[in-house]
């Protein structure tokens, strides 16, 4: 892993211990693009919430979904695994309290990638453990967050399928839900304009859930109803929605039934 250079202007204090792990970063993600041959640079702010100084620890990892949109991280290179071309500013930091870093990373992409998608991740953790108390027992735990980072290589695209109709239980409450597969190089979220009827007749809106489809993944994309005066109805089934999907430029009608 290639280090850039300090930051000018940013003092580092390793010496002084956080009091707990407070940090607050943005953005939460990024998706950008790039050309083979280019290198890509941005900025990751990372506050610290507490009064104290903080020190964290920042490197890469890669990661991958699970079933329930999880996210679990590797440290581990992983085949295929776009790390190597990826520098961070410095493995370690101390911020003051109530103070902002503002932390380099950049993507330099070679001159022969193909076209598709890199993606990882950059993790800020705290150097020292936090105690967790609960029932008697005292826990020591390291918190840490993840920046998930998509970078569109070249002509990489999704190319999204709607595979059928579905009704799923979401916090308690069964929804329709379309089960679609993503056969491009790169990721995919979908959104959309959806109307709909329920067995009553009741009238609702349907908003797309706008979890990631990776590439050669089947998500369910959650349709989840609303009316003017309730944002989480329950409905009767069979229900009948239709409308516009949307993802990037292309766009496709649906008229499903539910049941």
């Amino acid at each position: 892993l290639r280090c850039l250079p300090a930051l000018l202007g940013v003092a580092v204090c390793a010496s002084v211990q956080a009091q707990g792990f407070a940090a607050l970063v943005s953005p939460p993600r990024f998706e950008l693009a790039a050309k083979p041959g280019k290198t890509l640079r941005n900025v990751i702010e990372v506050s610290n919430r507490s009064t104290a100084p903080s020190r964290y620890l920042i490197h890469t990892a890669d990661w991958s979904l699970t079933p329930d949109f999880g996210v679990i991280f590797q440290d581990d290179l992983q085949p295929g695994s776009c790390r190597p071309w990826v520098a961070i500013e410095r493995p370690e930091v101390t911020v003051p309290g109530g103070g902002t870093l503002r932390y380099r990373y950049e993507v330099a992409v070679p001159a022969d990638a193909p076209a598709g998608e890199c993606r990882f991740a950059v993790m800020i953790e705290g150097a020292e453990p936090s105690v967790a108390h609960g029932k008697g027992l005292d826990m020591p735990v390291t918190g840490r967050i993840g920046v998930i980072v998509y970078v569109v290589i070249g002509d990489g695209a999704p190319d999204l399928e709607v595979l059928g109709p579905k009704v799923v239980t979401l916090n308690g409450q069964q929804v329709p839900s379309l089960r679609m597969h993503n056969g491009g190089n790169a990721h995919g979220r979908v959104s959309g304009f959806l109307t709909g009827t329920d067995a009553k007749g009741v009238a609702y809106d349907f908003t797309p859930s706008d979890f990631p489809i990776l590439p050669n993944e089947e998500r369910d994309v959650f349709l989840n109803p609303s009316t003017a005066t309730n944002e989480h109805p329950t409905l009767t089934f069979p229900v009948t929605v239709k409308g516009t999907l949307e993802w990037g430029a292309h766009r496709t009608e649906i008229n499903q039934r539910f049941e």
